[in-house]
Parts: structure tokens; C-alpha cells; sequence
């Protein structure tokens, strides 16, 4: 009994190690889709983020919390509903739009926080079925488009926040307190039954997205109504994904399917299990008359790219108007990224994240895809070298072929691969104005070699706390400050060694320079630099201080690039860079870069 005890329990640690860690079968069409669309769309669309001539109370502009934030009445938010064009609201163009714009899957605010359904629910009497004559149902609608046109549904459904019911959660409840029982009674008489019609009478759901951004035990929600609720979606539609806003953590529950990143937050590390960031064209959810912060089609397209590479999924956001009607700004931008899409989706769709460091070359991002005849690298250029050359660093074989995605005829480019560095000849001109995609083919997967700092546009190596080889932990590191003007930095008050791994790809004598900034007077503190059997030695100085911004006694410490020497490196080929902090009496280093040419 004790030996099939102990096989059960090994056979369940596997198991979460494998769901956290790796994609279950459920969610596998969510990573090769990597692209789907938000609609916030509801009663508080009609206000577009005024009531009564006022203004949203608060300075984030989420038109979709006016309800909650201007402290309306029931009755009177629901003659919004006067507001809507029904003759001309028809799901299906967002449906279409979304496929324009490349999208595989649409999640649709079916129950927001305020409480009001976009069906007609049975359990309650606050949705669309009894506010709209002829009765209209969105959810249905909308499922029909997402089945005609072949695109994923997904539905978001407000189970924590719910300002309409008497027991539901409304964050005036922190002044008056609600009982465990009267939460229940909502959770039992709404949330579970209307999830139960959302998941019997739509068809196939593929995600049901919740919204709760906090973890559960910081509300009134308790764990067993979170699993009482999955259990129900399993139940009814086993393949739909759960995301982790659901209030479990993938940590904590390695069922659930998929991890959701902060409002408008996008990747910044890579993880080996299916993530998704929720964004916004502009910056409210909602309709906002107002709003005008409109990101641009690049930067939307950076986006998608930066969390692919990191192997995650972006979900864009639209707010139509109470008619339907899609801003022009927010369709503009989705019809460019279905273009750039239509060229180079390859590197996105089934792409994922490539075995480099994130930040490893200052030209952009690597995704990658496993090919019958091998792999195939997609580089995704953000910045074109002034140079017209491309430097791709730490990949060890040789590729096949290197050519522009956006150039049917794939003309071959000409490069040259030595060791781990692959040098790319450029045009003139680049193939996209937003974002262009070379695409690097190597007939098997492709070794890496790993640790390497990489060569940078303009030739150099750049040596900072973020890319040493091995890493420290033990390092403390500061982040930047006021507004940027006080950089990141790693904070050395006693003796220190870091290391660095770069190539060099030819004999050549490089400079070295370090920045740092140093607020004390003695100058008995060393930074010694070792490479190729050679040591340089630099003796520690005050950097002073210097202006952050002008007119604003805006002073803080200066730092400092010194030129401390030069290095002769014989040959090509890897080499190990050792510097070694030597403050004096505990007096601080702060310590930003080296920078190698």
C-alpha cells in the first residue's frame, strides 16, 4: 500500500510539473493562435464615459465603471439603453473586423461588473432579453458569426464584481461588510446558474475569461465557489479554457489553462506555459468620447510580437459605440496589423519562443517554428540597421537559406556565419514600413551557444547587470528613478566579481569603457578589467552630481562613462570578461555598463 501510495503521489507531482510548466491538450489551438480580439461592450457604452455632463470620477477613464464611479442609480443607468441604435448594431462586423485583422478567437463581455447580461437569461431579470423589443440576444449573435466565419468564442463573465445584485460584490461592501452566506446566496442564485445557461445554450465555448486581478483570498470569493464553478465548466464543456484570473493561481491550480498578465501588461520574461495579455488600442475598455491615446499600428504589432517571442498571446481590445460602430482609429489599426499578417503570420501563428535571451540583440525579436525539412528563425526587425547589416549572435549552425518573409520569391540574402555570429547583409530600403521579418532557415533545430552578450547595431558590446554569464543573485539591483533620469543600476559595496561571455569576430584592439556613478571622496576604491591574460586597472572617482531636468532643483548623481584602457584580442572566438569591484571601506559603486568596441 505504502509503494502505491507512493507512485500515486509521484504520478500527481508529474502532473502539475507538466501543466504548469508545458500546454495541456485544451488549450494547444490557443498557443498556435496567439492573436484574438476584447469586445467591452455594454449599457455604459451609451455614456462614453459621461453622465450628466460629468466626466468619469476617476483619472484611469475605464468608461465601462461608470455605473460604480459616478454612483448611479439602477433605473436611471438603464435609460442608457435608449441610447442604442438596435436597427444598426450587428455583432457579426466585429466578428468580420476580427477576422480582417488576423484574429483566431473573440471574447465578448457577456456579463461586465455591472451585472446586466448580453442574453436573455432566465435567471435574471437585468439583460438584454428584458430590455429589448423585439428581444436581442448578443451572445447568440455573435456565436453565430464566430461560427460562420470559422473564429474561436469567448466569453467574459464578471463572477467576483457584480453591482446590480444585492449580495454580489461592490467595493462599497468594504464600508457596510457583507456576510460569507449572503455572497453565497448571490454566487448560487446567479453566478452558477447563468453560467450554466452561457454554457449550455451558445454552442461551443473555447474561453470563458474572468476577471478577477487579484488573488482570491484578498476577497469575499472562497476557493470552493471558484471550483464549485470550474467544476461546472468542466462538466458542460470540457475543451473550454479557464484563465487565471478565475482567482486560482496556475501555481495553485495546474487545471487551469492559462495565465493572464495585468491590464495592458505585456511579457517581459519567457515561460514554457500558455500566458495572455489584455490590451487596449487606445487606453479605456468601454467606449470613451474623450479618449484619445491611440497606440499605433507599430507599436500594437511590437506588441504581439514581444509576447509570441516569450511565447504568450495578445487579445486587442475594441470598445464599440452603443450603435455598433468600431472607432475609426481602433479599425484602422486592425486592418494594417490583418495586412502585416496576411505577409508575415508565419512568425507568429504556431511560432514560439526562440532559445535566446529576451534582450539579447537591439534590433528586435526571434520567434521560431519547426518545419518538416527543420526549423526556420524569424527575426523581426524593429530598428533597421543604419549599417545594412544585421548581427544575429549565439546561434552555432550554419543556416540553409536567409531571406525577407515579405519577398515570395524568398531571393536568398547574403550572409556569412562564423561561429556563433551571423552577419546579414540588408537592403537598402526595408520590405515593411511597420515591422519587417527575416525569415533564417536551418535544416534541424539549431544549437545555441549560450551566455553571449550580444553585438549590437553599431558594432559594440554592451556589458550590463541584465546579461552576465553566470548570473548573480546576490546582486543588488536598483531600479531606475525619477522618471528615468536616475538609470538602473546594481548597488557594489564590497568586493565584487562579474562575468561576461563575448565574441569577437576577428583580431582586433577594442576600447573599454565603464559607467558608473560614485558619490564619495576617497579614491582608493579599484575596478579591475580581465581578459586575454590582460588586466586593466581603474582607479575609482567622485562623478559629481548633474541636472535631471532643468528648473525644477532637480539635481541627483551623475554617471559617469570612463575610457579605462584598451584590450588586444588575438583571434576570433569566445571570450570571458571578468571585472572586479574593489570599493573602499564599504563606500558604493553604482555600477551601470561596460561598453566594448
Amino acid at each position: 500500500m505504502k509503494r502505491i501510495s507512493f507512485i500515486i503521489l509521484l504520478m500527481l507531482s508529474n502532473l502539475m510539473v507538466f501543466s504548469q510548466t508545458q500546454t495541456n491538450e485544451r488549450a494547444k489551438w490557443f498557443t498556435d493562435a496567439r492573436f484574438g480580439m476584447f469586445i467591452h461592450w455594454g449599457i455604459y457604452s451609451g455614456a462614453e464615459g459621461y453622465w450628466k455632463g460629468e466626466k468619469l470620477r476617476n483619472d484611469n477613464d475605464y468608461a465601462e465603471w461608470i455605473y460604480y464611479r459616478n454612483r448611479i442609480e439602477k433605473e436611471e443607468y438603464l435609460t442608457l439603453l435608449n441610447r442604442f441604435d438596435w436597427d444598426e448594431i450587428n455583432p457579426e462586423e466585429w466578428v468580420i473586423l476580427a477576422k480582417k485583422a488576423g484574429m483566431k478567437y473573440v471574447t465578448l463581455t457577456a456579463k461586465h461588473h455591472d451585472g446586466f447580461g448580453l442574453w436573455d437569461s432566465k435567471v435574471s431579470n437585468y439583460d438584454l432579453g428584458d430590455y429589448t423589443n423585439p428581444k436581442r440576444d448578443i451572445v447568440k449573435e455573435l456565436a453565430d458569426a464566430c461560427k460562420k466565419h470559422g473564429l474561436k468564442l469567448g466569453l467574459y463573465y464578471s463572477h467576483w464584481v457584480d453591482w446590480e445584485h444585492e449580495f454580489g460584490w461592490d467595493h462599497n461592501k468594504e464600508l457596510t461588510g457583507i456576510s460569507p452566506e449572503q455572497y453565497d446566496k448571490y454566487w448560487q442564485e446567479k453566478v452558477m446558474p447563468q453560467m450554466r445557461e452561457l454554457l449550455t445554450n451558445y454552442g461551443e465555448i473555447s474561453i470563458f475569461w474572468f476577471d478577477m486581478w487579484i488573488h482570491h483570498s484578498q476577497t469575499v470569493v472562497t476557493k470552493e465557489q471558484l471550483l464549485q464553478l470550474k467544476g461546472l465548466i468542466r462538466e458542460l464543456q470540457p475543451n473550454c479554457l479557464v484563465n487565471s484570473r478565475l482567482g486560482l493561481s496556475i501555481e495553485e491550480d495546474p487545471d487551469i489553462d492559462f495565465k493572464t498578465l495585468g491590464d495592458n501588461s505585456l511579457g517581459n520574461k519567457k515561460e514554457e506555459f500558455p500566458w495572455q495579455s489584455p490590451a487596449t488600442v487606445a487606453h479605456s475598455w468601454g467606449f470613451h468620447a474623450t479618449d484619445s491615446e491611440w497606440k499605433s499600428t507599430t507599436s500594437l504589432l511590437k506588441a504581439l510580437i514581444n509576447n509570441v517571442s516569450l511565447n504568450g498571446n495578445l487579445m486587442l481590445n475594441i470598445g464599440p459605440r452603443a450603435n455598433g460602430n468600431v472607432p475609426f482609429e481602433i479599425e484602422q489599426r486592425l486592418l494594417e496589423m490583418g495586412k502585416w499578417l496576411e505577409v508575415s503570420g508565419e512568425s507568429v501563428y504556431g511560432a514560439r519562443a526562440f532559445d535566446l535571451p529576451k534582450n539579447q540583440h537591439d534590433w528586435g525579436k526571434i520567434t521560431c517554428k519547426k518545419t518538416e525539412t527543420g526549423t526556420t528563425v524569424y527575426l523581426h526587425v524593429f530598428n533597421w540597421p543604419l549599417s545594412k547589416e544585421l548581427y544575429l549572435t549565439g546561434i552555432k549552425t550554419k543556416p540553409e537559406k536567409i531571406y525577407f518573409l515579405a519577398d515570395k520569391q524568398k531571393s536568398p540574402l547574403k550572409f556569412d556565419h562564423s561561429d556563433v555570429l551571423t552577419t546579414i547583409q540588408l537592403t537598402e530600403m526595408q520590405p515593411d514600413p511597420y515591422v519587417s521579418v527575416i525569415a533564417v532557415e536551418y535544416n534541424r533545430e539549431p544549437e545555441n551557444e549560450s551566455g553571449l552578450a550580444g553585438k549590437t547595431s553599431d558594432g559594440g558590446v554592451s556589458l550590463s547587470p541584465q546579461n552576465l554569464f553566470p548570473g548573480d543573485e546576490t546582486l543588488s539591483i536598483i531600479k531606475k528613478e525619477k522618471g528615468g533620469t536616475v538609470p538602473e543600476y546594481a548597488s557594489i559595496k564590497e568586493n565584487k566579481t562579474l562575468k561576461w561571455k563575448i565574441y569577437v569576430d576577428k583580431s582586433s584592439e577594442k576600447s573599454i569603457d565603464i559607467s558608473y556613478s560614485f558619490q564619495h571622496n576617497t579614491e582608493n576604491g579599484l575596478i579591475k578589467v580581465k581578459a586575454v591574460k590582460k588586466e586593466l586597472i581603474h582607479n575609482v572617482s567622485n562623478s559629481g552630481k548633474t541636472i535631471g531636468e532643468p528648473n525644477q532643483n532637480w539635481v541627483i548623481d551623475n554617471f559617469k562613462s570612463n575610457r579605462i584602457g584598451k584590450i588586444f584580442f588575438p583571434e576570433k572566438g569566445i571570450y570571458n570578461i571578468e571585472v572586479e569591484f574593489q570599493p573602499e571601506n564599504n563606500s558604493e559603486i553604482r555600477f551601470q555598463w561596460i561598453w566594448i568596441q
